[in-house]
């Protein structure tokens, strides 16, 4: 029988769906909180961005740019992306079901990961005693910051998270815009 942790590593995808449906359903957004939230989520879609030119999967162990701050910056940009779009939706309802997505998906998700790094990378162990699991250190921490990878940034595809983005406020300006007279 599958673990929890690897039950929610494959049901978040889909679930993040669902949560989209029921996320444009019940939100509830006015100009100012679109323009808040939209503000908030280029944040974390940046720091996805900046991430993801840092990483080579499965290849080597990140430990510089944003890795040098949080062994999670991919994780943490979700977060404050997601942040921007609670913001936006101004739903309560909204925002305990992500609370619950955090709690019940990502988090056994992240632990699983670490666990796979700890088993692939002897140095993992050593890092992750100085470098914070999600919410960052503001002191770097290991080698100099590196470079960001416009190849990898464009490997793993990071430009469809700001893509989603962009079109989930667009429908939320239309909700706005059609359905809130």
């Amino acid at each position: 029988m599958p673990s929890w942790s690897q039950v929610a590593r494959r049901i978040r995808v889909p679930l993040g769906f669902t949560l989209a449906a029921v996320y444009v359903w019940l939100a509830a957004p006015t100009r100012t909180s679109l323009a808040i939230g939209a503000s908030i989520a280029l944040v974390g879609v940046f720091l996805r961005a900046l991430a993801s030119g840092y990483v080579e999967k499965n290849e080597t162990l990140a430990t510089s740019g944003p890795y040098r701050y949080t062994r999670n910056p991919l994780y943490l940009g979700s977060m404050v992306l997601a942040a921007g779009f609670l913001v936006a939706a101004r739903s309560w309802p909204i925002a305990l079901l992500a609370l619950g997505m955090l709690v019940g998906i990502y988090l056994p998700v992240i632990r699983s990961e670490e666990e796979f790094l700890r088993s692939r990378f002897p140095e993992y162990e050593e890092y992750s005693r100085r470098v914070p699991r999600l919410l960052p250190r503001f002191t770097a921490h290991g080698p100099g910051p590196g470079s960001f990878s416009w190849h990898l940034y464009l490997k793993h595809r990071e430009y469809n998270a700001a893509l989603g983005m962009l079109a989930m406020m667009a429908v939320l300006i239309a909700k706005l815009v059609w359905f809130t007279r």
